[in-house]
């Protein structure tokens, strides 16, 4: 248990290696979406106002958004962890030879024999604590998780808005005049979002254990595709409707 611990807590740059998942998805969606929001309004030709307006408003809502995705999903889990396990207190309690018999037939099927099958039995279900903790392992195939709905949200939402901000930040220097138009300032954004994924793709394939050349054109590939079509889409809009 202390291994495992100890183990969660390594960091990888500054965050705690358990909540770096949530850090890279939350990241990964706050810039393809944000981008997506900034491609749309370039493809409609809108100001830099209506680009800055719209994107911070995708970030503070989307963000919020899939922060509280993240927390009634993180505490469902735990919930069904919890509620599992005193049902396994109850059984123990109420039907204990049967549990007794459940962890016989477990360790048997694991190549455990004879009298060695009965010490191993005896020293499980003699701790309460113990029992259920094999019980909700090797039977219900349940453990319990380190991350708090609290953490895993904030990580989420920290990760959306500062991500998702990058590629807004060459339009909060564009100057003084922000109803125009500059496509200068788009390009600024699609490199400063192509390091950002970049970045975020490096980390997703360290998260997931898979060669970070293929994370990061994978992660830049998608978000391009995801610019392009909202670029499409806002210059249809803008040929139709405006």
């Amino acid at each position: 248990m202390k291994e495992a611990q100890l183990h969660s807590r390594e960091k990888i740059l500054f965050f705690n290696k358990e909540y770096i998942a949530e850090f890279v998805y939350g990241g990964i969606d706050g810039a393809i979406t944000t981008f997506a929001v900034v491609a749309g309004a370039e493809g409609a030709s809108l100001g830099i106002s209506v680009v800055i307006i719209l994107g911070i408003a995708n970030l503070i809502a989307d963000g919020f958004s899939m922060s509280v995705g993240n927390f009634f999903s993180t505490k469902a889990e735990r919930d069904s962890f919890e509620k599992h396990r005193q049902v396994e207190y109850w059984e123990i309690e109420n039907l204990r030879e049967r549990e007794v018999e459940e962890i016989r037939e477990i360790y048997a099927a694991k190549g455990f024999k004879g009298e060695l099958l009965e010490q191993v039995v005896d020293v499980i279900t003699a701790d309460k604590e113990v029992w259920v903790d094999t019980m909700m392992k090797e039977e219900l195939e349940m453990v319990k998780g380190d991350k708090t709905p609290y953490k895993t949200a904030g990580a989420t939402f920290i990760s959306f808005i500062l991500v998702g901000s990058v590629p807004l930040l060459s339009y909060f220097f564009a100057g003084e005049d922000l109803s125009v138009k500059d496509p200068q300032l788009f390009l600024y954004s699609c490199i400063l979002t192509g390091v950002a994924l970049a970045i975020v793709g490096s980390l997703k394939s360290i998260v997931n254990e898979k060669n970070i050349i293929w994370g990061i054109l994978e992660t830049t590939l998608l978000g391009g595709l995801a610019a392009f079509l909202a670029y499409f889409v806002g210059d249809l809009l803008e040929n139709l409707f405006l």
